[in-house]
C-alpha cells in the first residue's frame, strides 16, 4: 500500500533584525503594509493601473506612426502666409506670384511691350491689347442675354445689363441721384465742383464733358459730317440732323401740357411754355428790359452796342440779328414763303402776310 509523503514545513527562527531588514524591504516595495480590507483594495487598484501604463506603452511601441488631420483653417492660414510672397519695391504691394509682381511693376515704369500691329497703339499688358485688336477685328463676344447685344468687353457687357436690372449703384453724395456708370457720376459730379476739365485749344471755352468739347470744335473746324439725305444739308451734330428731319416727317413729338401745342424740338417747347407763365429770367443790365430767352437778350443788347455782326453778301448791309438778315435777303432773291391762303398773295415777310390778312377780316 502507498502512501504519500506528508509535507512537512520546517519552521525555522528568524533574529529580531532580519525581521525588522525585510519590513523594511516590504514597505519599499509596497508602502507601509496594511493588512486592513481598505490597505488591500488601494494596493490591487495601484497595481492593476500600473499594469494598464505599460501595456499601453508597449502598444505605442509597436503601432505605427500615423499623420495628424489638418484642418482646413490650417490648411488656409499656411497658405495665406506663403500666398504673397513677392513684395512690390515701390508700392509695397504684395501678389502670390512672380509674374504678377513683374506685370504690376510695368505700372511704376511706364512700360507697353505690347504693341498693336494694326495701328501701332502700344500696352501694357497682354489681354489689353488683345481686347484693343477687337476694335479692328469688329468681334464681340460677349453677348447680352436679354436684348441680343454683343460687346467686346465683358465690363461693357455688365454695364449694358444694368439697363435690364434697373441697377444704379453709383450715387451722388451731394444731392443722391444715382448712375449706372462711375463715369457718369464723375461727370455729374462737376456740376456741384464746377469743374470743366476740357478746354478748347482755339478759343479757350472750357467744359465738362469732352463730348461736349469734341462737338464745340467743329464750329472752328467747319466739319459737317452729318448731311440730311432729303435735302442734302449738313450738320455738325448729330442731334441737330435728327431735329431737322422733322421738318420732312411732320414729326412733333413735344406737346404743351397747358395749350397742347406741338414742336418738333424741346428747347422750342420750353420757350413756349413762358407765354404761360409769363416768366422772363433774362434781364437787360443796362435798360433792366427783360425777355424769356437768352438769344433774344443778346440780340437786344445790341441795339446797346450798336453791333451788326450779320452783313449781307449781296448788297453790304448788317444787322444785329441773323433773322433780320435771311428776311432782307429774300429780296434780292425774290423769295416769298408766306402766302394768303383766301387769295393766294405772296409775301416775303411774316408780319405783312399779317397785315394783308387784315383786308379779308373787314
Amino acid at each position: 500500500m502507498f502512501t504519500s509523503p506528508t509535507m512537512t514545513v520546517k519552521e525555522e527562527n528568524y533574529s529580531p533584525m532580519a525581521i525588522k531588514d525585510e519590513e523594511e524591504m516590504d514597505s519599499r516595495e509596497y508602502g507601509d503594509f496594511d493588512s486592513t480590507p481598505t490597505r488591500d483594495i488601494q494596493r490591487i487598484q495601484s497595481n492593476k493601473r500600473g499594469n494598464t501604463e505599460e501595456n499601453r506603452n508597449k502598444e505605442k511601441r509597436h503601432e505605427r506612426p500615423q499623420c495628424r488631420k489638418t484642418s482646413y483653417q490650417e490648411i488656409h492660414q499656411r497658405q495665406d502666409t506663403q500666398k504673397k510672397q513677392h513684395e512690390c519695391s515701390q508700392c509695397f504691394k504684395t501678389f502670390a506670384r512672380r509674374s504678377d509682381l513683374a506685370r504690376h511693376q510695368i505700372i511704376h515704369t511706364g512700360e507697353k511691350p505690347h504693341q498693336c500691329s494694326t495701328c501701332g497703339m502700344a500696352f501694357s499688358q497682354m489681354s489689353n491689347l488683345k481686347t484693343h485688336q477687337r476694335i479692328h477685328t469688329g468681334e464681340k463676344p460677349h453677348q447680352c442675354s436679354t436684348c441680343g447685344k454683343a460687346f467686346s468687353q465683358m465690363s461693357s457687357l455688365n454695364t449694358h445689363q444694368r439697363i435690364h436690372t434697373g441697377e444704379k449703384p453709383h450715387q451722388c453724395s451731394t444731392c443722391g441721384m444715382a448712375f449706372s456708370k462711375m463715369s457718369n457720376l464723375n461727370t455729374h459730379q462737376r456740376i456741384h465742383t464746377g469743374e470743366k476739365p476740357h478746354q478748347c485749344s482755339t478759343c479757350g471755352q472750357t467744359f465738362n464733358q469732352l463730348s461736349n468739347l469734341k462737338k464745340h470744335q467743329k464750329i472752328h473746324t467747319g466739319e459737317k459730317p452729318h448731311q440730311c439725305s432729303t435735302c442734302g444739308m449738313a450738320f455738325s451734330h448729330m442731334c441737330n440732323l435728327k431735329t431737322h428731319q422733322r421738318i420732312h416727317t411732320g414729326e412733333k413729338p413735344h406737346q404743351c401740357s397747358t395749350c397742347g401745342k406741338a414742336f418738333n424740338h424741346l428747347s422750342v417747347l420750353k420757350i413756349h411754355q413762358s407765354v404761360h407763365t409769363g416768366e422772363k429770367p433774362h434781364q437787360c443790365s443796362t435798360c433792366g428790359k427783360a425777355f424769356s430767352q437768352l438769344s433774344d437778350l443778346k440780340a437786344h443788347q445790341k441795339i446797346h452796342t450798336g453791333e451788326k455782326p450779320h452783313q449781307c453778301s449781296t448788297c453790304g448791309m448788317a444787322f444785329s440779328k441773323m433773322s433780320n438778315l435771311k428776311t432782307h435777303q429774300r429780296i434780292h432773291t425774290g423769295e416769298k414763303p408766306h402766302q394768303c391762303s383766301t387769295c393766294g398773295k405772296a409775301f416775303s415777310q411774316m408780319s405783312n402776310l399779317k397785315t394783308h390778312q387784315r383786308i379779308h377780316t373787314r
